[in-house]
């Protein structure tokens, strides 16, 4: 079918007009905060990768959660920053681990008004920064690390989380949380999987966020996606989904907007992605030196994402960008 060449033009011509006609709407509520508590510190702590973005004290986060909720964001997810590491990362479901205590904080102070998720993983409370407790070869021992993950989801649901958040790429992580989760009551906590989760070069900046370094200089290639393949990803989801995941996600997201397609497109289940730190960095930087306007540019992205497919963005810029669609 052909147009005249005016008919293109016309539904552009003028912003009331574009908003009317706008196939995306990108709100607040479809931004969920990735938020640091640090153990052991007394005010917050920048993260000089992360420019505008803090580990947080327990007190200084409740005050940033209330402030996103103040501006139409609904959930925030917690990772979190412990004392003291080892070998088999015992912090992550130590009932007085730092996310465990932060949780239970928020939920006193802010009730049932904003949801409560939290990273389920390890690599943050290992010494040797993988997701799970390592075997006499040096690789993760996956069955070890789902045995783990299922006293983790205990301990962030019992301190007050409605979601976890396996993070760890292990096979059959989410059936061994859930089966956790439902058998001590918790059926009602949801589960969202980092379903399609890449070995990605983009980590930098969370890395130096959550004081974490992969031991020898290593890398997760051995259990994260390879970011040459995409069939591979609809078959994790596929199996996260079988095995009872509520929400299904894609990490990175940017850099991997057809992979968000085709899962939208293929599941029945709300769809995450993760607009990851070395995506938010690059604004930032860029910005910084007068390259972009970083505002425009962190709107269009965070929009693109949505239009992908996304129905929940987590994303670094979510207080900024809440601030301009609030």
């Amino acid at each position: 079918m052909s147009y005249p060449a005016t008919r293109m033009r016309r539904l552009r011509r003028g912003a009331p007009l574009r908003d009317l006609v706008a196939e995306t709407a990108l709100t607040p509520a479809d931004l969920m905060a990735p938020l640091f508590v640090r153990e052991g510190i007394d005010v917050p702590q920048p993260i000089v990768s992360l420019p505008g973005v803090s580990q947080h004290t327990v007190d200084s986060l409740v005050k940033e959660a209330r402030s996103l909720g103040d501006l139409g964001v609904r959930g925030v997810i917690l990772f979190g920053v412990p004392a003291t590491k080892d070998p088999i990362g015992s912090q992550a479901w130590d009932p007085d681990g730092i996310v465990q205590v932060a949780l239970a904080r928020l939920r006193d102070e802010l009730g049932d008004t904003m949801v409560l998720a939290a990273d389920l993983c390890l690599d943050e409370y290992t010494d040797h920064g993988h997701c799970g407790p390592l075997d006499r070869h040096g690789r993760v021992d996956n069955d070890a690390a789902i045995d783990l993950y299922g006293r983790v989801a205990l301990a962030q649901a019992r301190a007050g989380a409605d979601v976890v958040a396996p993070s760890g790429m292990m096979d059959g992580q989410v059936a061994a949380i859930r089966a956790a989760l439902d058998g001590d009551g918790f059926s009602a906590t949801a589960v969202m999987a980092y379903s399609a989760k890449y070995a990605s070069a983009l980590y930098g900046p969370f890395r130096d966020a959550v004081d974490v370094t992969i031991a020898g200089g290593g890398d997760r290639r051995d259990y994260q996606q390879d970011y040459r393949n995409r069939r591979e990803s609809l078959r994790e989801v596929d199996l996260d989904v079988a095995e009872g995941a509520d929400i299904v996600m894609v990490k990175p997201a940017l850099s991997y907007l057809d992979v968000i397609a085709e899962v939208a497109a293929r599941v029945e289940l709300p769809v995450a992605a993760y607009h990851v730190s070395g995506e938010y960095a690059m604004i930032k930087a860029a910005a910084e030196r007068g390259w972009i306007d970083g505002p425009a540019v962190a709107l269009e992205q965070i929009t693109a994402v949505k239009r992908a497919g996304a129905d929940i963005i987590l994303t670094y810029l979510a207080g900024e960008l809440a601030g301009v669609l609030a």
